[in-house]
């Protein structure tokens, strides 16, 4: 099963006096679609768009591991465990939440925040909050969420370069930037694929750079 879902298609949340755009690919807050609700462990992936000086206020979180990925300026982060950290293009930023924790998201600098935060359900719920930040991963590193069994693929594709996807139960596939190939579908920028039982796959750029994240999610 591959099910291609549109950039178009996602759930809008806006808050323009505020400076927030939100796109959410799953059912989320007052979107709520009893159909749409996860993808194995992924259970949000949002599009933030964050003007200068624009920010989510101290909120919590419980039971959910947050993976974020920055796609262009510096994100802020704050937490009630005492960190406080910039995220940049490139870094991978894990807030596992366990049985609670609670933070802060802004854009403090002076340009737009772009940045894709997705959220993955615990396969054992409790436990201590973990935060860590990896600088700069490169393609070849996967970024392991035992805690969820998923795993996180980073690709950055030149023009027509290829690249084998995972095999797994299931694939989520987030395109960040550029146009790629995956088996009939063109994708561009903010579509996703969602494929289940899937194996033998390719991504190709199709004519610039691409960046693509990819969920190895293990049922």
């Amino acid at each position: 099963m591959m099910d291609v879902r549109r950039a178009g298609g996602r759930y809008r949340g806006r808050d323009p006096a505020a400076g927030i755009e939100t796109r959410h690919a799953f059912s989320f807050g007052p979107h709520y679609d009893p159909d749409n609700l996860r993808f194995g462990a992924l259970i949000a992936c949002n599009e933030e768009r964050l003007a200068p000086g624009a920010g989510f206020d101290e909120h919590p979180h419980s039971h959910t591991e947050l993976v974020t990925w920055v796609v262009e300026g510096e994100l802020t982060h704050r937490d009630s465990r005492g960190h406080g950290t910039l995220v940049r293009p490139g870094d991978v930023q894990r807030l596992s939440a366990a049985a609670g924790v609670r933070h802060v998201e802004r854009n403090d600098g002076a340009g737009p925040l772009t940045f894709v935060q997705m959220w993955l359900a615990p396969l054992d719920p409790g436990g201590d909050p973990v935060y860590e930040v990896v600088r700069g991963i490169a393609d070849a590193t996967p970024y392991a969420v035992p805690e969820a069994g998923a795993m996180l693929h980073v690709r950055r594709l030149a023009a027509g370069e290829r690249t084998a996807l995972p095999d797994a139960p299931r694939l989520y596939v987030h395109v960040v930037r550029g146009t790629v190939r995956l088996g009939p579908h063109e994708l561009g920028p903010g579509d996703a694929v969602r494929a289940a039982d899937e194996k033998g796959h390719e991504l190709s750029a199709a004519g610039g750079p691409a960046e693509v994240l990819v969920w190895e999610l293990s049922a």
